[in-house]
């Protein structure tokens, strides 16, 4: 597996300016470089016989006049290469909360996640004709859903009636706990339980009372015909967090970017998270002493990601002496998942 890394580029970005409008960012040390962009809804079908954007001397390209229904992904190619991928993390969607690409974060060893493989979500009950189109032309296979049954019932998924995509119900319960019987817990005044304290306690029983269910994800997640998969919860904040550690972790991502892709729910449930705090409010609760459970909370993930290297090594140990997931697997997952 050859590092894709560019000694031209670095520091490739991608921002939305608006809904048809991309600005693409880059540094680097030669003067005058030409750079061209090429695009493509998926890394796979990047179109190379002519590039959307051309530059030279500059750092920066803006892309407009794109299809506004298709998620698109650039390489970014400087003159004589090799060039370098980059997608938008968050996907905008009329109903999906929190659902974005895990592709692009850089190894200890220096190679990228690919993206346009994994994605993260909040629940897909929402999702509007639209949403749906989009996911179809985005060819995902599998939506593994990590929900409580009460969840799934009060919530379903709504997913694509031709059987186009597979769905797995993968439920971490723990115990009584349920996060229906929490809500009915906060509608009727109590929020003792609702500490930071809490939340770390449920991140830690997710890697300790369930390797079963990660050692089932990692096993459909080995199998090429089921990427590009989405993973999610109900927020797509916790459960799917912790999936996303355990991800990145085992492909080999710095615990220090682990925690900032943890952090980055709280920036993409930001407009849900105030509905949610009207609708805590209207119950007499102030949402400050509820906010570690209705956010992506740093110290939870940090106790996670503390527990997993001190309990168990590493995550490649805990998923191999846990979860049952072999070297094998480990080592093919690196090998399909990582430029």
């Amino acid at each position: 597996m050859a590092k894709r890394k560019s000694p031209q580029l670095s520091d490739v970005n991608i921002e939305r300016i608006h809904k048809a409008k991309f600005k693409i960012s880059w540094e680097t040390k030669v003067k005058e470089l030409s750079v061209n962009i090429f695009g493509g809804d998926c890394p796979q079908t990047i179109d190379y016989n002519s590039s959307i954007a051309s530059v030279r001397g500059a750092t920066f390209a803006e892309i407009t006049g794109l299809d506004t229904e298709t998620r698109y992904y650039f390489e970014v190619v400087p003159e004589g290469g090799p060039g370098i991928i980059v997608g938008e993390r968050h996907q905008p969607f009329d109903g999906i909360v929190n659902f974005r690409d895990m592709g692009g974060y850089e190894t200890n060893d220096g190679h990228r996640v690919k993206w346009g493989q994994i994605f993260r979500s909040g629940h897909l009950a929402r999702a509007t004709e639209k949403d749906q189109a989009l996911i179809k032309k985005m060819g995902i296979k599998v939506i593994c859903d990590f929900r409580t049954p009460e969840e799934v019932e009060s919530q379903p998924d709504w997913l694509p009636d031709d059987g186009s995509i597979r769905y797995i119900p993968l439920p971490i319960v723990h115990g009584e706990f349920d996060p229906v019987a929490a809500m009915e817990s906060l509608q009727k005044g109590d929020i003792s339980w609702l500490t930071t304290d809490f939340m770390i306690e449920r991140y830690i029983k997710k890697i300790d009372d369930f390797p079963k269910i990660w050692g089932e994800f990692f096993y459909h997640l080995s199998d090429p015909t089921n990427r590009p998969m989405v993973y999610h919860c109900t927020a797509g904040k916790d459960r799917a967090g912790a999936c996303a550690a355990l991800i990145l972790l085992a492909l080999g991502v710095p615990e220090e970017t682990v925690i900032y892709d943890h952090g980055l729910s709280n920036v993409y449930i930001a407009d849900a998270l105030e509905k949610i705090n009207e609708r805590i409010r209207a119950m007499g609760i102030d949402p400050e002493k509820v906010a570690p459970y209705f956010t992506a909370p740093r110290a939870a993930i940090v106790a996670f990601v503390d527990h997993i290297r001190k309990s168990y090594g590493s995550a490649a140990d805990y998923l191999r002496k846990k979860a049952g997931v072999s070297i094998k697997t480990l080592n093919l997952l690196k090998k399909d998942l990582l430029d």
